[in-house]
């Protein structure tokens, strides 16, 4: 297998997709932020002095999946049709499970966008929450399901310890 961002002469390269069919395609894509019990319970409370801490990591996830381009530098800029963040608070382990899927109709996939998604939406969670805690602690992120292309679909095998 070849690596498609080198061009001939080993230089970077943006892959050429003009002959790629269009396809409906899609990626989901998780992060996590394990906190303290302190900023866990402000933020659950809604008492974060910074303000809604999960509406604001939704819309800055949103926003940051629309500019991967600009982020990432061979990605393509994508016309998404779907970007969506929802949120698990996991009292048991202090921490928030970002969850963020991304789908268009296109020529290359959506997973940069997805993990792009959940790692802005984790840093966002992080910096309305530093003030309190510091010591927080992000990911992992990763990429857990695609869907669309010549590979198809694809899903990642659950961890151990989720069966």
């Amino acid at each position: 297998m070849s690596l498609t961002h080198l061009n001939r002469r080993g230089e970077a390269s943006m892959v050429d997709v003009t002959d790629k069919s269009v396809t409906e395609r899609s990626a989901r894509a998780e992060s996590c932020v394990q906190m303290s019990a302190d900023a866990f319970e402000q933020m659950l409370a809604g008492q974060n002095k910074k303000g809604d801490v999960l509406a604001t990591a939704r819309i800055a996830g949103i926003q940051a999946a629309k500019k991967t381009a600009d982020l990432i530098p061979l990605c393509h800029p994508l016309a998404l049709t779907k970007v969506q963040l929802d949120f698990v608070l996991e009292r048991e382990t202090l921490s928030v499970r970002i969850l963020s899927f991304c789908r268009l109709a296109g020529r290359t996939g959506v997973e940069m966008e997805a993990l792009t998604a959940a790692s802005v939406a984790a840093l966002t969670i992080y910096d309305m929450c530093k003030a309190v805690d510091p010591a927080m602690v992000i990911g992992p992120t990763r990429l857990l399901e695609k869907s669309g292309g010549k590979l198809g679909h694809w899903r990642r095998a659950p961890d151990l310890e989720e069966e």
